[in-house]
């Protein structure tokens, strides 16, 4: 293709992403009224819903995680459920089970919360694996099976995990298959004191916001077919792949003293994701085109919960952060 009709392209591309942009400045407005303080958190949701992935998030209690999947859910007129995982969870409570009917003679089938468009996996850290477990299919298939019975759930599906990172008693550690299917793994963090003086305020009042439907969900599946359409230089392509792969062989990349702290680099979804979500950004950024700043603003999101750190980093609190933080300032962008 000359570069005539690649500019032509991409200037078509661009008039369809301001075009279907409109509709999510819409939606970020309407979130907005009861999400304060917490942009990062809402671009994230967004970025997951565009990208076709699921998103887990960090934080202590009290900071909108629940609101956020909740408000989002009641902006586009998606079916929502939440699930509080606890211990004593099973499988069944999670995908749904069959029941015996007497009347019939014959089996039928109960279907789970998992039949959502937006899926809120409350504490996620509290079940046992097994519970877990139970999610990957539907994360990763986008579907669930119960007996031999095998049926899609909604589109779009999306599953927004929390779990607490100060109250470990009682908790179990995300298994690396399970965090993998996560496309992005968000800290979140206190909002500023100006934030938190409207979040008062707003809670105090009598007029707490309505939310409305701005956005539909065809929209929201036209955006995402899109989404894929968005330019990724080769350029941009290889800064990725240098990037994942820094995080496997550190020593190739000038980064020989990471080595002894990551016991195991980023899979090949890291890699995907980290493609998909940097174009998702650029869509929320109103371009048909990704820039390296875009790649550079997810790329924690999308490694930090698919790095192995050794004993060794754990003993000398090297965090994942850090370990991308490194990469980032070595890896030379394009």
């Amino acid at each position: 293709m000359s570069e005539l009709h690649q500019a032509e392209d991409i200037k078509q591309l661009t008039e369809r992403v301001r075009e279907q942009n409109y509709f999510f400045s819409l939606l970020k407005q309407e979130i907005n009224k009861a999400i304060i303080g917490q942009e990062y958190m809402v671009d994230r949701l967004l970025i997951g819903l565009l990208g076709n992935g699921h998103v887990l998030l960090e934080g202590v209690p009290g900071l909108a995680k629940t609101l956020a999947i909740k408000t989002l859910a009641d902006a586009v007129q998606g079916e929502f459920s939440r699930i509080q995982f606890t211990p004593d969870l099973l499988p069944a409570d999670v995908i749904g089970t069959q029941i015996y009917n007497i009347k019939e003679n014959d089996f039928s089938i109960k279907r789970g919360p998992i039949f959502a468009n937006f899926v809120l996996a409350d504490e996620i850290n509290r079940a046992p694996s097994k519970v877990q477990s139970a999610l990957l299919e539907a994360m990763q298939e986008k579907q669930v099976t119960i007996g031999d019975e095998t049926m899609p759930l909604p589109k779009p599906f999306l599953v927004l995990a929390t779990q607490n990172p100060i109250d470990q008693e009682g908790t179990y550690i995300l298994p690396e298959a399970q965090s993998d299917r996560f496309m992005l793994k968000c800290r979140i963090d206190y909002p500023s004191l100006e934030d938190e003086r409207l979040i008062m305020k707003m809670v105090a009042s009598s007029h707490q916001p309505v939310i409305r439907p701005v956005i539909s969900l065809n929209t929201i599946v036209e955006a995402k077919n899109l989404i894929n359409q968005i330019y990724l230089d080769e350029k941009i392509e290889k800064y990725i792949l240098d990037m994942v792969f820094a995080t496997r062989y550190p020593e190739k990349y000038g980064l020989a003293d990471l080595k002894n702290f990551i016991s195991f680099g980023a899979s090949p979804r890291a890699s995907i994701n980290l493609a998909i979500a940097s174009r998702a950004m650029a869509f929320l950024k109103n371009r048909a085109f990704v820039i390296p700043e875009d790649v550079k603003d997810v790329a924690k999101d999308i490694l930090r919960h698919r790095i192995g750190l050794s004993f060794e980093a754990e003993a000398e609190e090297v965090t994942a952060d850090e370990v991308v933080d490194r990469i980032l300032a070595r890896i030379q962008a394009p």
